[in-house]
């Protein structure tokens, strides 16, 4: 009886627990959701932290930064104003909060919130950077260069500084000093395309057209993707009469760019200059289809048709152009042609008048032929001026982006150990109310253990076995949350251990589904001492443990006792069920972690002898066999994952092939 009443005690220890142990929990959580992207979980879970204690300045920042990476900046930036207002000392804050008003382009507050974060942390380059390059937007030149040479004289090695100190010189129209600092950056950096390509935008500049070449040629072998470098190059080469290399980068940068204006009206005026003319009415009419009213593109095709003898499409063309310029007296006198020719002398002789009245004292000329020089000049793309109709087209503006510090390195977001290493293995399989979730062709995951507990325990809600479900939605959050809530109440008037046994078990499913580890492990603890051999309740507290290793930043041999601990939980589950294909693929996993890839590779051959379709068993062996060398063997285990769906698996065999 006493020992009854124990265990009815521990089962009811959470409900028990002081409103701030609970809030520390819901924010811990909220860590947890954060660290692995799912970033509306942790917002449901802040948000509940907030309602409790909303005078804690944690959960607001915490909800800011999951904003944050769902690019809701205005929202983000709301909630770090409520953290700061709590808690005025916390530079991270004021560092999320000028990230956010960057994406704003509110650049004045941004300069605040860099001021605030640098006074208590001095060192950190990424402030003194992005702080440069907002007053950099705000035109503030005398100020950037202060910053920049702040910033060489703390890292001399910094080469992005260099080569915005060469731009800001560029911007002010001083070269000579673009070129001085470019040099010393390149110094630092040869690799460095932005470098180059400011190099090259200099040679531009000064007509130096051989120069500009070359330096393009070396930005598109290192960023081949770039569609505007071609477009660039293309003008060096037609002013160096490369006119097939010309012609080269305009097809390139149409491929990798189908809807360029630019590449499709330039190519155009190139065919005719080389006198593939139906080619180059292709190319107008795509570009008319895009801005149906450019009257430059219009008339061109209307030069061309009239050229091949398509004098009614002619006549259209030079109609619409002198609907907007009644007095473009070639446009007139080529019509004027055009009607002749069709034997429509009434509409020609109109047409005639109209320039004889208008230009009584003057000698009306023939339209010039093209000329070497023409085909060298250039126009800027909202310049309308009919004359300049067969010029080269470019931009109004050169675009410069400048590329801020703008991902948010956090201890709480993101698989941040995981990016570090040279292997990210796939997920454990666990307990869940979610389906089966990766991208697998066909087959369902199956357990005896899982399909057993849900026929006899009948649960308020089917349990499967997944890895690696889809993110969960608002909706089904709060769907869960309310399966947490009715469970919570049944155990308070359960007195049938056997029943608080499988309630236990169901409310740890679904804190692990909210990615409550903590609580999730409470109640499998309470759940083993009804029945210490309970193979669900070792299996799911096993994984649970291994997710909270993941996030722990205590001492490194807490982690592997941890990490024993739920070996050991998984190896009594085995003890119960021997076949368990899944079991035996979760303690690889925990090997893999521990970098025990002998232990590791041997379960997961064991998981494939059991189930010969488990893609994840087939890539996490080949990883493991990577590591000790074989990589033969590892690879020819990815090709056999992506064989069975896991398409992430051909990105390592491209990774590990190289």
């Amino acid at each position: 009886m006493m020992r009854r009443v124990v265990i009815f005690i521990l089962a009811l220890l959470p409900l028990m627990a002081s409103a701030q142990f609970n809030v520390d929990r819901l924010i811990m959580s909220g860590r947890s959701a954060l660290y692995y992207e799912d970033y509306v979980l942790a917002i449901q879970h802040f948000n509940r932290a907030i309602d409790s204690k909303p005078y804690l300045y944690e959960p607001w920042f915490y909800r800011g930064v999951a904003k944050f990476y769902l690019d809701d900046f205005a929202g983000a930036e709301k909630d770090c104003s409520e953290a700061i207002a709590l808690n005025p000392y916390v530079s991270g804050i004021y560092e999320l909060r000028g990230l956010c008003r960057i994406r704003l382009k509110k650049f004045e507050g941004a300069i605040s919130d860099y001021d605030r974060a640098l006074k208590d942390n001095p060192s950190a380059q990424n402030y003194w950077f992005n702080r440069m390059l907002c007053r950099l937007e705000l035109k503030d030149y005398d100020q950037v260069h202060l910053d920049l040479d702040t910033i060489i004289g703390k890292w001399s090695k910094f080469s992005r500084a260099y080569s915005v100190k060469a731009g800001v010189y560029l911007m002010q129209k001083d070269t000579t000093q673009a070129a001085v600092w470019l040099d010393k950056a390149l110094e630092l950096d040869p690799y460095d395309v932005d470098m180059w390509m400011t190099r090259a935008s200099i040679s531009l500049s000064k007509g130096n057209w051989k120069e500009a070449d070359e330096h393009l040629t070396r930005v598109i072998h290192l960023k081949p993707k770039m569609v505007h470098n071609y477009l660039n190059r293309a003008i060096a080469r037609l002013n160096t009469n490369n006119l097939r290399g010309a012609m080269s980068d305009y097809d390139t940068a149409i491929e990798l760019d189908p809807d360029n204006f630019l590449a499709h009206y330039n190519r155009g005026l190139l065919r005719v200059q080389v006198g593939d003319d139906n080619r180059a009415i292709t190319d107008f009419d795509y570009v008319i289809r895009m801005e149906p009213n450019n009257v430059m593109a219009i008339y061109n095709r209307a030069v061309l048709l009239h050229k091949i003898g398509d004098l009614r499409g002619a006549i259209r063309d030079y109609s619409r152009v002198i609907e907007q310029y009644p007095n473009f007296w070639i446009g007139l006198q080529n019509r004027a042609e055009c009607y002749r020719r069709l034997g429509m002398t009434n509409q020609a002789e109109l047409d005639e008048f109209r320039i004889f009245k208008a230009q009584m004292d003057k000698h009306i000329g023939i339209q010039p032929r093209w000329s070497q020089s023409q085909i060298r000049q250039t126009r800027k793309k909202s310049e309308i001026d009919m004359s300049k109709y067969n010029q080269i087209v470019v931009e109004d503006e050169e675009k410069v982006e400048h590329e801020y510090e703008l991902e948010y390195e956090s201890v709480y977001r993101g698989k941040v150990q995981h990016r570090k290493v040279e292997i990210e293995e796939m997920p454990m399989y666990h307990l869940s109310y979610l389906r089966y979730g990766n991208i697998i062709k066909s087959y369902q995951v199956f357990d005896p253990l899982v399909e057993d507990f849900n026929q006899k325990e009948r649960p308020r809600h089917k349990i499967y076995l997944t890895c690696n479900p889809n993110s969960l939605n608002e909706q089904q959050l709060r769907l869960v949350f309310a399966v947490i809530d009715t469970l919570t109440a049944d155990l308070q008037n359960m007195p049938d251990m056997k029943a608080t046994r499988s309630l236990l078990l169901q409310r740890a499913v679904a804190y692990s589904v909210v990615q409550n580890f903590d609580e999730a492990i409470d109640d499998l603890n309470t759940c083993l001492s009804i029945n210490p051999n309970d193979p669900l309740a070792l299996w799911q507290r096993a994984v649970c443990t291994a997710r909270l290793n993941e996030l722990s930043s205590v001492k490194a041999t807490d982690t592997q006792i941890k990490s024993a601990g739920a070996i050991d939980d998984l190896s009594k589950v085995l003890e119960v069920d021997s076949t368990n294909a899944y079991v035996y693929y979760d303690r690889g996993n925990l090997y893999l972690a521990q970098d025990d890839y002998e232990h590791a590779i041997a379960d997961f051959t064991k998981a494939i002898s059991l189930n010969t379709n488990m893609a994840e068993a087939y890539y996490n062996r080949g990883l493991a066999l990577i590591q000790t060398g074989k990589k033969a063997e590892g690879i020819e285990d990815l090709s056999q994952a992506g064989e069975l769906g896991l398409y992430s698996a051909y990105g390592m065999i491209k990774k590990y092939s190289q």
